[in-house]
């Protein structure tokens, strides 16, 4: 029977396992996220740069479910926090299908979804050309830039289930 390569293994990336062997301790929560990819008419995907916990990261917009809230229902909420902008979800994307440890909690497993996204009205956002271009280093700290999708790719995003949706975006270059 031969074997189906799955998008983490086509993006080059280790599995995980159910258990945190380097930190010798069970997985005891489930964190569920979800992010928008938004693709603008330039075939540039939206990105945002942060400092969480005084590491920069690149990532996708979006962010953490809350307690009584659809997955479609947070995706629009987090765009309305973090840009201002209401979007509407074209279509699902890809949902992590492996074992993913939190960057910032051992103890949290991670699930992460993600949807295709267009803006409900003209989408109006400041941007920067410059990767972590804060103004200062406050924790939380947050900038938008746009990347061309001809040339994204796992390398552009810091969190391992991003780097495997910035692989898989190569898909959606034709």
């Amino acid at each position: 029977m031969k074997k189906i390569a799955t998008s983490r293994e086509n993006a080059g990336l280790a599995m995980t396992t159910n258990y945190n062997y380097f930190y010798n301790m069970p997985i005891n929560k489930f964190i569920i996220r979800v992010y928008g990819i938004l693709i603008n008419e330039k075939k540039q995907v939206l990105v945002s740069d942060e400092l969480i916990k005084g590491h920069k990261i690149t990532k996708f917009p979006g962010g953490g479910l809350e307690l009584g809230e659809g997955t479609i229902e947070c995706i629009k909420r987090e765009f309305v926090e973090e840009t201002n902008n209401q979007i509407e979800v074209i279509e699902h994307f890809y949902t992590t299908d492996y074992m993913q440890v939190s960057a910032y909690n051992p103890e949290h497993q991670i699930i992460s979804i993600y949807y295709l996204v267009k803006p409900v009205s003209n989408f109006e956002i400041t941007t920067t050309e410059k990767i972590f271009d804060f103004k200062n280093d406050k924790d939380y700290a947050q900038k938008f830039r746009w990347v061309n999708l001809k040339s994204i790719s796992e390398n552009d995003f810091t969190l391992a289930i991003d780097k495997i949706v910035g692989a898989m975006l190569k898909d959606l270059r034709n």
